[in-house]
């Protein structure tokens, strides 16, 4: 068994370059997120929360969108629970994407399904979809390399953001948060491929602007689900095939 450990052997190598590859594709991501990242070290720190406090809620939640929630929660005095309950609900998705990767994932020792789930993110599942759709064979080691190394991005942007608080005035105010838009529009574009795609997202764009005008709380979850709804009658209605 100790061949497995050896860096000649052609076992390692085509884990390592697995890994490697997985790192290659998601790159563009996850420079896409350091602005991200920046904007969520700094405002846990204008929020009130220290350094090591900011540090750790990205090694440990490793949710951008549910992090900014919860430190604005924070810092405009709202309660645990609300938090709490805030953050589930923006994280919900995440069980949809374990849904529509457990075929793959299932088989795999707990470790790896522990593992994985906690490096699953939009940008992972982007990628870890698109795999499924042109590749016959699964490899976990191309998303861990993919998931560790936009996990090390997403702290290294944080710490960015904790030392560019002080050194850099006003730096939540330069707009940061337009990197979160981004790349969610470059997670999206690649993937509609069809007419149904194309209503689902086209539902839930509108839906979460109609929401957000009238300062929905749930504005998130119920355009989603709406989106899924419409697509899916669409798909019905036209008979679509499904890719």
């Amino acid at each position: 068994m100790t061949i497995l450990f050896k860096k000649t052997s052609p076992l390692y190598q085509s884990r390592t370059r697995a890994m490697l590859k997985g790192a290659w594709v998601i790159a563009p991501l996850s420079i896409a997120v350091i602005p991200w990242g920046m904007l969520a070290g700094s405002l846990a720190i204008d929020a009130g929360l220290s350094p090591l406090e900011t540090q750790f809620m990205s090694l440990t939640i490793f949710a951008g969108a549910a992090q900014l929630a919860a430190i604005g929660m924070l810092k405009a005095g709202v309660g645990l629970g609300s938090i709490l309950l805030s953050t589930l609900l923006i994280t919900s998705r995440h069980l949809l994407y374990a849904m529509a990767l457990r075929k793959n994932i299932s088989p795999l020792r707990l470790r790896w399904r522990l593992g994985l789930g906690f490096l699953l993110t939009d940008e992972l599942f982007a990628i870890a979809s698109l795999k499924q759709e042109t590749e016959t064979l699964f490899e976990p080691w191309y998303l861990l390399g993919a998931g560790l190394s936009f996990y090390l991005c997403w702290n290294a942007s944080t710490l960015l953001g904790i030392l560019a608080v002080n050194a850099l005035p006003e730096f939540d105010q330069w707009g940061l948060d337009f990197a979160i838009v981004a790349t969610f529009i470059a997670i999206i574009i690649p993937m509609i491929k069809n007419r149904s795609s194309l209503v689902c997202v086209f539902t839930v764009a509108v839906s979460a602007v109609i929401c957000q005008l009238y300062q929905v709380q749930a504005g998130l979850l119920i355009s989603t689900l709406l989106g899924m709804i419409v697509g899916v009658l669409y798909a019905k209605l036209t008979q679509e095939a499904v890719a």
